[in-house]
Parts: structure tokens; sequence; C-alpha cells
């Protein structure tokens, strides 16, 4: 069995101005890299300190290829906890509010380098110019370097700039709808069916909570590792309205929801998630479909466009803007104001299409001119079976139909 290594000269000053950093309350973030190992190493793991029934603690996240694990520690075991993450990797890069130090290691040394963080009068109008462009999510919110969308300097992390600018764009989207539906008194009930890893569910919480509003979001994602791994975030960010289940939108089963948002649900689990917020009477509902499966086995082309459908690639186009079609029509049939638009930008993402619908209180529900548009293209297509039509009129027959990718 190995001894273990005393550290270096240069380990030692490190570790001592990170000592000096949280003692000082000037410690920000601390990030490890380029880790060796027989196992499994990590590919990284980022520090930033929390407070955990009002004392301060460390919080370490474990960033692995296929999972992050979160391992909060008290501040007395800060020193050692960062000296073992020291031992094991070849580069640390320690974040405090003006300094960013950096030691890179190989086997024959060690080197320490200190830069200054730009505060200058000239960086300030660029500063200012992305805040007014990204106003509805703060990039510094700390939820979004838990969910690496941002780095240890609250940098949008390259890879991430996609994601980033999907979230900022839902968000804006759902701040406009916002204002055209009712406010409850006792908060906004938000269910957001296919949560993922949360990244719009956590964006989500955080401008309505910035917004003064009482919000209660629920996820639901099938993915055991990703419930527990939101509910660990949603904690350490004291996101305490904000809470994850773990299934999906046939098992769970609101008695109240006023927003419902479907981004990306697979095929007909769109149709389930549609058929619940109208049912349960959904002040907004939010969806961008994925996978449109349902349609395309049963369409018959009608013979003027039998030249065009013969080519694969323009039947699954059809199938996906009929399928798309009919549930904007079903929304308006049972009361809401529907809108169909493209989402972001197809360089972004190629599920770029959104359905926002909004209640109107003052529509009859079913409207029979929308059921006969909805025949009408039935027919011509040959259609014979729609989740969301059969849903609504309590004719789904239970056949075992999946709803995940």
């Amino acid at each position: 069995m190995s001894q273990p290594v005393s550290p270096s000269v240069e380990e030692q000053q490190f570790l001592a101005l990170v000592q000096q950093a949280i003692e000082t309350q000037n410690f920000e973030r601390m990030v490890f890299s380029q880790f060796q190992g027989e196992q499994e190493p990590p590919e990284k793991v980022s520090l930033r300190m929390i407070q955990l029934q009002n004392e301060p603690a460390l919080s370490c996240l474990y960033r692995y290829k296929t999972r992050d694990v979160t391992k909060n520690h008290p501040l007395a075991e800060a020193e050692l906890q960062i000296a073992e993450l020291l031992a094991q990797c070849r580069q640390a890069n320690l974040l405090t509010r003006d300094q960013d130090i950096q030691l890179k290691k190989n086997k024959k040394k060690a080197m320490l380098s200190h830069s200054k963080i730009k505060t200058s009068s000239q960086a300030a109008p660029i500063q200012q110019h992305d805040r007014e462009k990204k106003r509805y999510v703060d990039q510094h919110s700390p939820f979004l370097y838990d969910l690496g969308v941002t780095d240890a300097g609250q940098q949008v992390i390259p890879a991430m700039a996609r994601k980033w600018k999907q979230i900022n764009k839902f968000i804006e989207i759902f701040s406009g709808a916002l204002q055209q539906i009712p406010q409850p008194d006792n908060g906004l009930r938000v269910v957001d069916f296919g949560s993922g890893k949360g990244y719009l569910t956590f964006a989500l919480y955080d401008y309505l909570a910035k917004q003064h509003q009482l919000p209660f979001v629920t996820g639901v994602e099938l993915s055991e590792k990703m419930v527990a791994f939101c509910q660990q975030v949603a904690m350490d960010n004291q996101f305490t309205q904000l809470d994850f289940f773990q299934g999906d939108v046939r098992t769970y089963q609101p008695e109240h929801l006023d927003v419902m948002i479907a981004l990306h649900a697979c095929d007909v689990a769109t149709d389930f998630a549609i058929h619940s917020g109208i049912r349960l009477n959904a002040s907004m509902i939010m969806c961008a479909p994925c996978c449109h499966k349902e349609l395309r086995p049963q369409l018959k082309s009608p013979k003027v466009l039998q030249p065009m459908l013969q080519f694969g690639i323009h039947a699954g186009q059809q199938a996906e803007m009929l399928t798309d079609t009919l549930r904007a029509l079903l929304l308006k049939a049972y009361g809401y104001d529907t809108r169909v638009f493209e989402f972001v930008s197809l360089e972004h993402t190629s599920k770029n299409k959104m359905i926002l619908a909004t209640r109107n209180q003052h529509a009859v529900v079913p409207d029979p001119a929308v059921l006969a548009q909805i025949q009408a293209l039935k027919d011509m297509y040959g259609i014979q079976r729609h989740s969301l039509e059969l849903l609504l009129n309590h004719q789904w027959d239970q056949q075992n139909v999946g709803l995940k990718c």
C-alpha cells in the first residue's frame, strides 16, 4: 500500500489561500479537475459555501460522465475535504471576489498563479447589456451553477449556450402569457411534466419567486436519479415550494393546477399532459411536442397529395403538422385561446414548436364548429385514433401506450 505523498510547497500555499478566503468571507467558488485514480474519477468537482440550518457548510458537486453527486460537509471538515481533493487532481482553481488563483501539477512540479478579476469600468457596459438582454433569468443565480449551466465564475459554459437560450426564451414566453391569466390569491400552482434535469423547472420557480409570487411548482420525471438530484439542488438553493415527483403524467394526478407544462414529452405523453390541463381547468398550457408517432401509420394520402407524400420525409412532416393541428384545435374547442409558433431557432433545438394555450373564461365548451373542423381533417387523412380526442371523450381504451422515448 503506497504511503500518502506530502503536499508540495505550492500546494501548502494554495491551501493557506483557501483557508484565508474562507475566514475572511472572500471565498466564492472552487473547481478541481483532471482527476486520477483506478476507479471511475469525477470529471470535475465544484465547491461553494451554503447555509444549512443557519450554519455555513461546504457543498461539493461531483460531476461524472453519467451522473452528478452532491455532498455537503460542515465547515469544520472543509479544510480536510479540500486537501483530499487537491491531492487527487492535477488542477485546482480558487475564485475569490478579486482573484482567480490556479494550481497546476504534473509529475515533476506544481505551479501556482494569480490573476485579478477584471472590474474595470470598460467592462461595465457589456455587463449591463447582458443583464438587459437576459432580464428574465439572472446568470448569477446559484442554481444555474448547480445544474451545470454556468461555471465557477458564473459564466455560461460554452456547451450549455443553446440550453441557456432555451431557458431565457421559455421564461420570456411564460412571462408574457402570465399576464393573460388570473392570478390566484393562494399561490400559482405549476406542474412540469417530463422535467428532466429541471433546467426550466428551476428557472420558472426562480422567476416567479423574484416576481413576488407564491409559486408551488412540481416537476414530474420518470428517472429516479434525476428526481433525487433535483430535490437536492432545490434544497441547497432553499427553494422550499419546489418539489419533484418520480413518475409520469399518468401516475401523477394533482387535484388542482394553474399552469401545465410539457416540453418534449414523447409522442402521446403530450396528449395526456394536455388532457390533464384541460380536465383540471388550467389557466395556461405550454407544450413543445416531441416524437410524433401516433398518426404516421394511420395517415392515408389524399389523392391530390399523393405525389408529395410519397416521400417519407414529407409524410413525416405532414403527420407532425396534422398531430399538432388537432391538438391546437381541440384546445380551442375546449375553451382556450391557442397559438402555435416557433419556440427557439432550429439551430438551438430541432424540437422547436410551442403550443401555448390560455383559458378563455367566456368560451362555450366544446365548440361544435371547431369539432367539425377536426372531423373534416380526420376524414381527409383517414385518421381513426387520436389519443387527446379519445381522452377528452372518455373513450381511451387503456391500451399499453408507452410514454417514454
